[in-house]
């Protein structure tokens, strides 16, 4: 797969200190879908968590983080995955629209690699597919890429591919705007 950089917009335009979010998506090989996220702009003016080991944590969605949403094609569950700054995840697995928990499988850890600088602030993370059930090799994907930024101030801005909703909402249906063919090939 080719990587082409996708640009997320913001639900509110000029919230907090981030000019621009740009996401890149591929595979490091069949079961390993990597997302990179690149936010530039006042760094420096976030709210920022702090580095912590990496490990599995609720409610990172409340201060800035990463997200991404995956579904098959064509199917009503779905999995959403945060990616804080801080090296903490979440993973959780849904059946129908909101209708989730969250998924206790330290084997699913992701990988988090966090570069900060001043004028940009860029999260790789890589999942692995062979640890979600419902996603087989050669599936059609639906992705919604995502991000919540906190200002300095506590205030949160909302980063998405797409915005179908009156408000923000990254579970609706229609935020799943990348279609990603998945490797036919195992690893």
């Amino acid at each position: 797969m080719s990587k082409s950089i996708i640009s997320l917009i913001p639900f509110t335009p000029g919230d907090g200190g981030v000019a621009t979010i740009q996401s890149t998506v591929s595979f490091r090989e069949p079961n390993r879908l990597r997302i990179n996220y690149l936010a530039k702009g006042e760094i420096g003016s976030l709210k920022l968590p702090g580095n912590r080991s990496p490990r599995r944590a609720d409610r990172l969605w409340e201060h800035t983080c990463f997200e991404l949403f995956l579904r098959v094609n064509g199917d009503s569950s779905y999995y959403e995955f945060n990616f804080s700054p801080s090296g903490e995840w979440a993973a959780y697995a849904f059946r129908d629209y909101r209708d989730g928990r969250p998924i206790d499988d330290e084997e699913l850890s992701p990988e988090i690699v966090v570069r900060r600088m001043p004028d940009r602030i860029e999260l790789d993370a890589v999942v692995r597919r062979d640890r979600l059930p419902v996603v087989r090799p050669g599936a059609r994907l639906r992705l919604a890429l995502s991000a919540v930024i906190e200002a300095g101030d506590g205030r949160l801005s909302y980063w998405a591919l797409k915005h179908p909703a009156a408000k923000p909402d990254f579970h609706h249906p229609d935020s799943f705007a990348l279609e990603l063919a998945l490797p036919s090939q195992s690893a």
